[in-house]
């Protein structure tokens, strides 16, 4: 079973236990409308932890407008339909202003036990509150059970599988440009990876909603360095295709990207491979220019490739400079009093 199937399981697992238990204790302490409880429960369980308890914030809130909003709509409004209709469309145009339009359902709910019982005495605003908080509390319980420990291992996996991937890709375009042929499609490789990259962002999203650590957004902006990487590497490609004949100067870009490969790793600070990049770029402005409209083309398009190549190195080098000292001693074991090594 897959790991998206395992959620879906998991999730119908507590909604149905959740939304069952909530009409139990909505029918021991002899509420109204008891079976709204579990319609509550089922309501606000939504996939993260943090997700469900600012909606259970939310639901609170309103509440004391729809019992407020109810009185003034149904009590002074005969007609029934138009009064459900008037208060509707004051609670939506409300919730969607402030972006919290999935309280919207609940309290539509709440307002029909209103618009039905026609009672607005204390007891009966207590009894839609307790209905309320018995499904927003069991919601709230429920998603605190969340497998972080494998989801932070899968995000580990997916950071190396990542890692080996651009490798991989980048040896093949150093292949290229020493006249050797690639093992693969590149294009398709970069198009899997790009795909995967994003669905790893998102895992990465659910993880931190899913946990009440401070620092969890690491993975996030991981995944986004490595997304704009393989950007980069598309473009590179991109430059290499142009190429009509692959000139001899190609090997000295094909040896850097070989050199450089090894150090497609997670706590690696590129200052290194950037410095050599320089080198590189500054010997290349003393050499004599090309007698043919061939060459200098070639050498042109080689010229980007190292300009790519140093947009991919600073992505990760932004992404280290923004790694503060919890991050470093957490993800990348460093003392706090070092920084990544070179």
């Amino acid at each position: 079973m897959d790991r998206r199937s395992k959620k879906i399981i998991l999730k119908a697992l507590k909604i149905a236990l959740g939304s069952s238990f909530a009409i139990f204790l909505a029918h021991e302490f002899h509420l109204n409308h008891e079976i709204s409880a579990g319609t509550i429960t089922l309501l606000t369980i939504v996939s993260t932890k943090w997700e469900t308890v600012k909606l259970s914030a939310y639901r609170i809130v309103t509440l004391l407008f729809t019992v407020v909003m109810t009185w003034v709509f149904f009590a002074h409004i005969q007609n029934e339909w138009i009064a459900y209709g008037a208060f509707i469309f004051l609670l939506v145009v409300v919730c969607e202003a402030l972006g919290w339009g999935a309280v919207i359902s609940v309290n539509s709910v709440i307002a029909a036990h209103f618009l039905g019982d026609m009672d607005f005495h204390l007891s009966t605003v207590a009894n839609e509150v307790s209905l309320v908080l018995i499904g927003i509390s069991i919601a709230i319980v429920l998603n605190l059970f969340h497998d972080n420990t494998n989801s932070k291992k899968e995000l580990v996996g997916h950071m190396r599988q990542t890692e080996e991937r651009m490798r991989s890709v980048l040896t093949q375009m150093a292949a290229y440009l020493s006249n050797q042929d690639a093992k693969g499609d590149v294009w398709q490789e970069l198009r899997g990876l790009d795909q995967d990259i994003r669905q790893y962002v998102r895992d990465a999203c659910d993880y931190q909603n899913n946990t009440f650590s401070s620092h969890p957004g690491y993975y996030i902006d991981y995944f986004e360095m490595r997304l704009q990487q393989c950007g980069v590497l598309r473009n590179l490609h991109y430059e290499m295709k142009k190429i009509r004949s692959v000139p001899a100067q190609a090997q000295i870009v094909a040896d850097y990207i070989l050199y450089m490969k090894d150090y497609v790793v997670e706590t690696n600070d590129p200052k290194e491979q950037i410095e050599y990049l320089k080198q590189i770029l500054e010997e290349r402005k003393n050499r004599e220019l090309p007698s043919d409209w061939e060459a200098f083309d070639s050498g042109a398009i080689l010229y980007h490739i190292l300009i790519d190549l140093e947009d991919f190195l600073y992505y990760k080098k932004r992404f280290v400079d923004g790694l503060d000292e919890k991050k470093l001693r957490i993800y990348w074991k460093q003392g706090a009093e070092t920084r990544p090594p070179v």
